[in-house]
């Protein structure tokens, strides 16, 4: 699964970027927080699941952590899916189904870190994306009456973390890439 990673860390640069995009956009639109998060994070989680996809579809069949990522990307493009086709949605739903997401993505994540940790230095970087994916969710399901500002902030702030993450990340990952070129052209 490593070796699929390395050959795609374009893909989570991609996921990276979506995610401080999604971020600063939330921070950009607080007041208009209703549609425009609503069509958002419709956008962002269909983006996210897509190239979460792709990249598990580049893994080996059989290689460990083909299904979580499979899962992890289904995950999101049904949350976008689910979205678009129902906009009118409360808020308190849409921020259920975030909080779900996020929690689920969260699990997936530490998991996929934990099958790695012997093959990627660093796995710590995706153990705290995981972990502060579980806690964002929590918090959105503990403080679901907050102010919609305060709520498009806390998304806006998780977003822009969770993409710097991933994308230290996959520049880890391209490091790889080069070392082991350059590792080649030594030999």
């Amino acid at each position: 699964m490593l070796e699929t990673l390395k050959r795609g860390w374009w893909l989570v640069v991609l996921r990276g970027v979506c995610a401080v995009l999604f971020g600063i956009l939330a921070f950009v639109w607080p007041a208009t927080a209703g549609e425009v998060l609503v069509l958002l994070f419709g956008a962002y989680a269909l983006v996210n699941g897509s190239f979460t996809l792709g990249l598990a579809f580049r893994v080996p069949r059989g290689a460990p952590g083909k299904g979580s990522l499979m899962v992890l990307g289904l995950l999101a493009v049904v949350a976008g899916v689910v979205t678009f086709f129902y906009p009118g949605i409360t808020a308190l739903s849409l921020l259920s189904l975030i909080a779900v997401w996020a929690v689920f993505t969260g699990i997936f994540e530490i998991s996929t870190a934990i099958k790695l940790r012997k093959e990627l230095s660093n796995e710590w970087m995706l153990i705290l994306g995981g972990a502060l994916s579980i806690v964002f969710g929590v918090l959105v399901f503990t403080m679901p009456r907050a102010g919609a500002i305060s709520i498009v902030w806390l998304i806006g702030t998780y977003a822009v973390i969770y993409g710097a993450m991933l994308l230290t990340v996959a520049f880890r990952l391209r490091g790889l890439v080069s070392e082991a070129r350059s590792a080649a052209r030594l030999a």
